[in-house]
């Protein structure tokens, strides 16, 4: 649109555009962040999307922008405009960080990724202290952690609004049990405890709606497959990582988020918070 028409497209919006939230996303030109921002644009509780990267994320920006859907979508480039991005936003999800590849430990992701959701998470605190921060940057079991002490020492820290997602296992977990019994998996919910790394995560295969049987070697199986869900992809995968499933995971838990704002009821999740079953200070996966 020219300049002189008195018009910017970061102001124009769609005619009949429906109302909804404001959603930013962080790490948005990234191997996850564009199939969950393509995603996100079409979930039709999102009136504003906030794309923000390091890098690439104008071109990532106009290409979501032209999908013919509600959401505006806005880009922002860099550190210097990270505060922008996230003014006013309701919620917020990082994917943000270096994604595990072949012969990586959970180590060395966090020595990366550490410093990545740190530098996020203080600009949260600054610009939308009371926004749901949904927290898919690896390993979870330790940057959700980071993520709260940065919260409590700027003040603003509530336990309820700072998730980490761990979905991915309830997507794999409901898609493996779905197969091996023959199932929908769209009919299978299993719930997943524990952590979000290994042998931390633990599906409840007892309690698996509808309740359904399994034999020893079939809970055997099906243990370590969602357990080791991620290595099978990446070690197939062109030494790359999982992306998409993790993507529409991502999604699937915002969209819950969203629904618990709007004010749905019985909306129920598993992520990795906050909780004082075990112990006062520790950080367990419960339902949300």
């Amino acid at each position: 649109m020219e300049e002189d028409s008195g018009l910017r497209l970061v102001d124009c919006r769609a005619k009949g555009g429906s109302s909804g939230f404001k959603v930013a996303i962080l790490g948005a030109a990234g191997g996850i962040g564009q199939p969950l921002a393509m995603l996100m644009k079409m979930n039709p509780l999102v009136s504003v999307l906030h794309l923000y990267d390091v890098v690439n994320t104008p071109g990532v920006t106009a290409d979501i922008s032209h999908m013919d859907t509600g959401a505006v979508v806005r880009g922002f480039l860099k550190q210097t405009e990270l505060e922008n991005a996230l003014h006013g936003v309701d919620l917020v999800i990082i994917p943000a960080g270096v994604p595990r590849k072949p012969g990586m430990t959970r180590d060395d992701l966090f020595n990366i990724n550490a410093g990545i959701v740190k530098n996020l998470c203080e600009a949260i605190a600054k610009s939308c202290p009371n926004a749901i921060v949904n927290l898919i940057s690896n390993p979870v079991n330790s940057t959700v952690p980071i993520a709260a002490e940065v919260f409590k020492k700027a003040g603003t820290y509530d336990p309820r609004k700072l998730m980490g997602v761990t979905m991915l296992d309830v997507v794999r977990a409901n898609t493996f049990v779905a197969e091996v019994l023959g199932l929908d998996p769209r009919d299978v919910d299993v719930p997943v405890v524990g952590g979000h790394a290994g042998i931390t995560i633990l599906p409840l295969l007892s309690q698996v709606k509808p309740h359904l049987s399994f034999n020893p070697k079939e809970i055997d199986y099906l243990t370590d497959r969602i357990q080791n869900g991620g290595t099978e992809v990446v070690e197939v995968k062109d030494s790359t990582f999982a992306t998409f499933v993790c993507a529409y995971a991502a999604v699937k838990f915002a969209d819950a988020c969203l629904r618990g704002l709007r004010g749905d009821s019985d909306v129920v999740q598993c992520a990795f918070v906050a909780s004082e079953v075990c112990h006062k200070s520790s950080i367990v996966k419960e339902k949300s």
